[in-house]
């Protein structure tokens, strides 16, 4: 094939195709190849037109620069090397690879054998060679111009201890909106329409987290069941976005989308997956690490390089301690920061990017790289603090700066609130931040991300409507998924007609969600529990790109979407609900008054035998806001009255607090699920019905509130 374009020598920087206003730069790592041909491809047909052998190689880094390229040229690459799977060597030039670099993507892949680097029907597996070419089903990467119009456009900067988050699926957020246009639901430009940004501003939400939208593969065995990698944990670019989410041009709507998302005052953060790619296992296919190098860029067992090391569970781990692969993490990081004005990430299985040799590492090369970037070091980073390796929960080991996904809070609520015993010790740390896990370093109750649901698991509405996991959909026969659910269906198994077991079911959503918003720490809502979106028991709803993983705006349950909506309101107006340090439990100075106090229903503050007790089904506390912060706003006080047991408890008001005007906040006995107003004047004791929350607010302090917004929420 003859080359009708000038090559010129460029640079080995920057990585990828790098279009400067004059030609194209292109660049690609790798210390083992011995040749990398660049393939320009047609962009009608994307049929092969040119096939350029990068003329440089610097600092292991093939290189060329194309003075007549111009942006829109579709191109991957062919990397010739040795094919010796024992030493972890790939490589396989008759399969096209995508740039880990590219910017964006055109095209989906296409399954065929073509895209394995063996012969499939070999008896020696991946040992053995394939020679077909795979480029015809390949996705082309594609110049791109990135300039982008950002006007006056201005990040949001929510302090952490003023964030709330909302993690939504971009696509299934608005795929059955009926005010977005069908041309643009479940893209970038959909998610950016007024109906969808309004719904989050009225609702509170600061900060929006996306599931992952890196471009993915879609698993041969989803598509051959006729499903799809729905939720995007499947990644083969990090740069580029799933052009499954774009309408026009990659960079132009996902740009648009924040720009109008920060104009709300609403920060963008990615999920993002930096553990695994979609190559799989030594049985994987080869659609770009893999053929490119795939002795450094994956984790390869010692001594027998063939194999992978495994913590993603996916079949293979990104190895971030070659210099190059931390390279390609922190370039990508930097990339949606400073070039799609994202806002920070969440770290999918984060601890696997902080093993070392000997394993986790808190003092890895990767969490170094991020504490000292100057670009990083001001985005929000959220870890998910685990992977599948032996030693991967690693909750409250990350370093100061980032904030971590709280299981253990998840699953103390949820037990607390289907009625396990012996659990108000432990659930009064959750409450208060964790100090206990995170109160290190100089960390703040922000290090704390509270959860109760994520997009892994029931949702809000099917955690009090089911006791085991319905997944027949996903056609695994019911095995996929945890049973692990801490899960309280009140009753019945799934849908009922029963009026007793309803109201105590969206009583029991009430209660949690009250819960997880009176918490310190960072409260973090999953899209539709707002609304009492249910996925018909499917605790694993990664396939399903239809109407069971998708939101239905026609079926919101408006009674519940005004309470959560009052619920973060009132979060919001009160400082003592969102503290910037941990409680003490000591009496501040010149007031008297603690900042927290537990008591018992008796009226006195607990002690050794209180916290102990197995039987006990019910916590309250005292929030001192009069006290104030040191130096914070002082607040109202608080009187928070948890009972999970299935009686009424009446509690006598603690000394100091008794012949005091209260206002009942929340009753989620209550059909609103609000105090209706009511106030207890020179009240001695109060009774918390069964299975409810009662939050009596006392007005005091030195808040600062408009005139025109009063106590009632």
């Amino acid at each position: 094939m003859v080359s009708h374009h000038r090559v010129w020598p460029g640079a080995p920087y920057p990585l990828g195709a790098t279009w400067d206003g004059k030609g194209v730069n292109f660049a690609l790592f790798s210390a083992h190849a011995e040749k990398v041909e660049l393939c320009l491809f047609d962009g009608h047909n994307q049929r092969e037109v040119e096939r350029i052998s990068l003329p440089e190689y610097t600092d292991e880094v093939w290189h060329g620069y194309l003075p007549d390229c111009r942006p829109g040229q579709l191109y991957g690459y062919r990397v010739s090397g040795p094919y010796e799977p024992t030493a972890g060597h790939r490589f396989n030039p008759n399969k096209l690879l995508i740039d880990p670099y590219a910017k964006e993507l055109v095209g989906l892949l296409k399954w065929t054998d073509a895209h394995f680097g063996y012969r499939t029907d070999h008896p020696k597996g991946d040992l053995s060679y394939d020679r077909r070419d795979n480029a015809r089903a390949m996705p082309k990467c594609r110049v791109v111009d990135t300039a982008f119009t950002w006007g006056d456009d201005r990040r949001p900067t929510v302090s952490w201890s003023q964030t709330v988050l909302y993690e939504a699926h971009l696509r299934g957020m608005t795929m059955r909106h009926p005010l977005v246009p069908n041309n643009v639901r479940g893209t970038f430009l959909g998610l950016a329409q007024p109906a969808v940004i309004d719904h989050l501003v009225h609702l509170g939400v600061t900060t929006l987290e996306l599931l992952p939208v890196h471009a993915i593969v879609d698993e041969r065995n989803l598509v051959e069941r006729g499903l799809r990698n729905y939720w995007g944990y499947n990644p083969i670019g990090f740069f580029a976005p799933d052009p499954r989410y774009y309408s026009a041009s990659s960079h132009g709507d996902f740009k648009t989308m924040v720009q109008r998302l920060h104009e709300a005052g609403i920060e963008v953060i990615l999920d993002v997956v930096y553990n695994h790619t979609a190559e799989g296992n030594q049985m994987g296919p080869t659609l770009s690490l893999k053929g490119i190098d795939n002795a450094s860029y994956y984790r390869l067992c010692a001594g027998n390089e063939r194999f992978y090391e495994n913590y993603s569970g996916c079949g293979n781990t990104l190895n971030l301690r070659h210099p190059r692969v931390l390279q390609l993490v922190m370039d990508s990081l930097r990339y949606w920061v400073e070039e799609m004005h994202v806002d920070g990430f969440r770290f999918d299985l984060a601890a696997s990017l902080a093993r070392e040799k000997a394993g986790f590492d808190g003092g890895s090369g990767f969490l170094d790289a991020v504490r000292q970037d100057p670009v990083l070091c001001r985005a929000k980073m959220i870890a998910e603090p685990w992977d599948l390796g032996g030693d991967g929960y690693r909750l409250g080991a990350f370093p100061p700066g980032w904030s971590e996904w709280n299981g253990r809070y998840r699953d103390t609520v949820r037990r607390f609130w289907k009625g396990d015993g012996g659990l108000i010790g432990d659930l009064a740390s959750r409450l208060t931040g964790s100090s206990d896990l995170f109160g290190w370093g100089g960390r703040r109750p922000w290090a704390s991300i509270n959860f109760i649901t994520a997009h892994d698991g029931f949702t809000m509405k099917d955690l009090v409507s089911y006791n085991g996991k319905h997944n027949e959909a996903n056609f695994e026969n019911n095995q996929d998924g945890t049973d692990a659910n801490d899960s309280w269906n009140c009753g019945v198994e799934g849908e009922t007609d029963d009026p007793k077991i309803n109201t105590l079911r969206i009583q029991q959503i009430r209660n949690l969600l009250t819960t997880m918003f009176l918490s310190q720490g960072v409260p973090m809502l999953v899209a539709g529990d707002e609304m009492g979106r249910s996925q018909r028991g499917n605790n694993n709803a990664y396939c399903q790109d239809n109407e069971l993983g998708w939101i239905d705006w026609s079926s919101v349950d408006e009674d519940l979407l005004a309470f959560v909506r009052k619920l973060i309101k009132l979060r919001r107006k009160h400082p003592v609900l969102h503290r910037q340090r941990f409680f003490t439990g000591r009496r501040m100075p010149g007031t008297g008054i603690k900042d927290i106090a537990w008591v018992t229903p008796e009226g006195r503050e607990m002690g050794h035998q209180d916290w102990i007790a197995p039987y006990a089904r019910s916590l309250a506390y005292v929030l001192g806001g009069e006290a104030g912060q040191e130096s914070e706003v002082m607040d109202d006080g608080f009187l928070v009255l948890f009972n999970a047991f299935h009686e009424p408890i009446t509690y006598i008001l603690p000394e100091g607090t008794r012949g005091r005007s209260w206002h009942v906040a929340i009753d989620t006995s209550l059909p609103s699920g609000m105090g209706g107003n009511r106030r207890c004047e020179d009240c001695a004791e109060y009774v918390v019905q069964a299975r409810s929350v009662s939050v009596l607010i006392r007005k005091g302090g030195l808040v600062v509130r408009d005139p025109a917004d009063d106590i009632d929420i």
